[in-house]
């Protein structure tokens, strides 16, 4: 799939626009000083205050931010270029000191040359990559000796189920690239945009191997039984910003994973 990168590219700059307007990210109120990240990056994080922090796949910019407001020195990177656009005129409109590359993840030892003390990652982002071991070389060359890499994002078997969770449509491992045609998008499910996508899936044994086989060691690894986001079908909250599929929640399959290495 030479031209994932195309697409994809294609597809999150469109998002990146309808996103910022959008309820779900809610600007207004993240400008007015409401974090965006959730209790479960939060309850790993610590104190970051000083920290060099670099923020993988970091959309319009929004977490990136919200760590720069507890003290940590932040750089965002996308290759979505509307969305370092938007990063970068919301950091101003929050006074942050967050600073913004326009890249995709492969290339970024090209264009960035510091180490850091802290790699943070969420929600959505491994999917977005064809090979998890060139994705772990990244994060090992950027961090620094006894530096974190923490990620938090949707558990693997979550992309094996088709949009409505009514079946397995997918293999839980990286067998091929997976071709779709989305409309909308999962923030406004009525934005007027319609495009295809190429992502694959990522067990969660091959991303923790990209990353040991750089150098990390596992400090720790939790799951939960929840998403954060509404931003599935068929979901119900069942506690504040807690949601469930309505049909499987008795099976509370795994949601989330946070992982600190």
């Amino acid at each position: 799939m030479d031209n994932y990168l195309e697409k994809n590219k294609n597809a999150w700059n469109q998002k990146a626009i309808h996103h910022y307007d959008s309820k779900f990210y809610d600007v207004a109120a993240f400008i007015a000083g409401k974090t965006s990240l959730n209790d479960i990056e939060l309850s790993i994080l610590g104190d970051v205050s000083g920290l060099r922090i670099l923020h993988l796949q970091c959309h319009f910019g929004q977490d990136s931010i919200a760590l720069s407001r507890m003290g940590a020195q932040v750089t965002g990177v996308d290759f979505s270029e509307k969305a370092i656009a938007l990063a970068n005129d919301l950091a101003r409109q929050c006074n942050s000191d967050a600073t913004f590359i326009c890249s995709d993840v492969y290339r970024l030892p090209e264009v960035l040359h510091e180490p850091f003390d802290m790699i943070f990652t969420s929600y959505g982002t491994v999917g977005w990559l064809p090979d998890i071991n060139q994705w772990g070389q990244v994060i090992s060359h950027f961090l620094k000796p006894g530096a974190r890499f923490i990620m938090a994002d949707f558990h693997p078997v979550l992309w094996m189920f088709d949009t409505q969770f009514q079946r397995i449509q997918y293999s839980y491992f990286n067998m091929e690239a997976i071709v779709e045609q989305e409309t909308g998008t999962y923030a406004d499910t009525n934005a007027p945009i319609s495009n295809e996508t190429i992502s694959w899936n990522h067990s969660l044994s091959s991303i923790l191997n990209s990353l040991l086989k750089n150098g990390l060691n596992l400090l720790s690894i939790e799951e939960f039984d929840y998403s954060p986001y509404h931003c599935f079908q068929e979901l119900h909250e069942i506690a504040p910003k807690k949601y469930r599929v309505k049909h499987l929640d008795q099976k509370k399959y795994r949601w989330c994973i946070l992982l600190k290495l």
